[in-house]
């Protein structure tokens, strides 16, 4: 490939130390003629990260220019649970695993660019997927003069024929499994984990059971139920079973219960925000039982408006995290609307778990809305059932005003 000449002079690639990224590393060493800066994000997504730093440092990077950090506490204390908080679902289905992973990954590398002087950010994802214009905002929203080089749309690289051939011809090393094609393309973190594309691509095709990995099929799951709990204080979930963990230690512990009882897989076709629809399968555990708990707690302990307008704010809110607007004006007001309102979403939630269902069979909180002696249908001293006349007379004079209307 002939050396085009550019001018940049120092890149942060988001390296996830797979086939695609390394070659786009060798890439823009080839195709830039820039120093690389590698920066591979533990986020929970399972398995090893050292073999990344082994790999970049065999591609020729500096050992000072390899970042691997792990970043799960950050990712589910700032990024998950304020969004749990909205309830946020993407099209009444998605809880929004790849997406809200997108800012933190464009945030650290633009921080890393500051502290390593890098005039330029790089990316693996294609050019017809959500994740370029989800990192791509992240990036200009905190660097708005940076330097954005997507490889996927500017090189001649588009076959996993001409992937595994530029590789072979630049000693880029190939796992055995990728010589050939991969049944589909997954994307994993604490969150969830999602596979979509080539053998999925067919929406009428069901996916093989031994595809999945966090979630065992429901009809395999435990005869018996399982019955948790989960606290809450001011809107974020603090302990399992009575039990206080971190952020990252909690919804681990949840994945694993939900994963048990085959919780939290969904099969849908959304629109993407470039405007083409996709199949995806998710598998999301944990964050499944958390949003029932999350409501449920909610059920108890915010005001009947404010409930309903933040039911009302949610798919604005999810289709903003969705769509890679996680740093814009807009989110931050929603975020700070919907923060309010959990002042007092304190408590503790009790749920059952069976065969890929959670449902709430409990809730409890000190700072309640409930009020058993207004509800009681026992005789009761506080609510004077008589008040009730004037009220729905006065909520059907329009009603009946209009009928008189339309009889003439």
């Amino acid at each position: 490939m002939t050396r085009r000449v550019k001018d940049v002079k120092k890149v942060v690639l988001a390296y996830s130390g797979g086939l695609d990224t390394s070659v786009i590393l060798r890439w823009l060493q080839d195709a830039y003629g820039c120093e690389v800066v590698t920066f591979t994000a533990d986020l929970g997504q399972g398995g090893e990260l050292e073999p990344a730093r082994a790999k970049a440092a065999l591609l020729g990077v500096k050992p000072e220019n390899i970042f691997v950090e792990d970043v799960r506490e950050e990712f589910v204390r700032d990024f998950v649970f304020p969004m749990f908080r909205a309830n946020a679902l993407y099209e009444g289905v998605y809880l929004l695993g790849t997406s809200i992973a997108r800012p933190l990954i464009a945030k650290r590398q633009i921080e890393i660019a500051r502290r390593v002087g890098a005039d330029a950010v790089a990316h693996g994802a294609t050019g017809k997927g959500n994740d370029q214009v989800r990192l791509e905002l992240g990036y200009y929203a905190l660097e708005p003069d940076i330097r954005v080089i997507a490889p996927w749309r500017e090189w001649d690289l588009d076959s996993r024929a001409k992937l595994v051939e530029y590789a072979e011809a630049h000693q880029v090393p190939i796992p055995r499994d990728k010589r050939g094609e991969a049944p589909y393309s997954t994307d994993a973190n604490l969150l969830h984990i999602s596979y979509e594309g080539k053998a999925l691509e067919d929406p009428w095709v069901q996916p093989d059971e031994d595809m999945f990995e966090r979630t065992v099929a429901p009809e395999k799951a435990p005869d018996v139920a399982t019955v948790i709990e989960v606290d809450f204080e001011v809107g974020d979930p603090v302990a399992v079973d009575g039990v206080r963990l971190t952020p990252a230690a909690l919804l681990t512990r949840l994945n694993e219960l939900a994963g048990a009882n085959g919780i939290g897989r969904v099969d849908l076709v959304e629109n993407r925000f470039v405007g083409m629809k996709s199949r995806g399968i998710y598998e999301t555990p944990g964050g499944t039982i958390l949003q029932e708990a999350h409501r449920g707690i909610e059920s108890l302990t915010l005001d009947r408006g404010a409930a309903h307008l933040k039911d009302e704010l949610m798919p604005r809110y999810a289709e903003l995290v969705y769509n890679g607007f996680w740093f814009s004006p807009e989110r931050r007001m929603i975020q700070a609307a919907i923060d309010e309102s959990q002042k007092n979403v304190t408590g503790t939630v009790r749920l059952k778990l069976y065969k890929g269902s959670v449902a709430v069979i409990g809730r409890k909180s000190p700072t309640s809305l409930y009020s058993l002696a207004h509800v009681t249908f026992e005789k009761d001293q506080v609510y004077d059932q008589r008040d009730a006349e004037g009220f729905i007379k006065l909520n059907a004079l329009r009603l009946r005003l209009a009928a008189k209307r339309a009889r003439g």
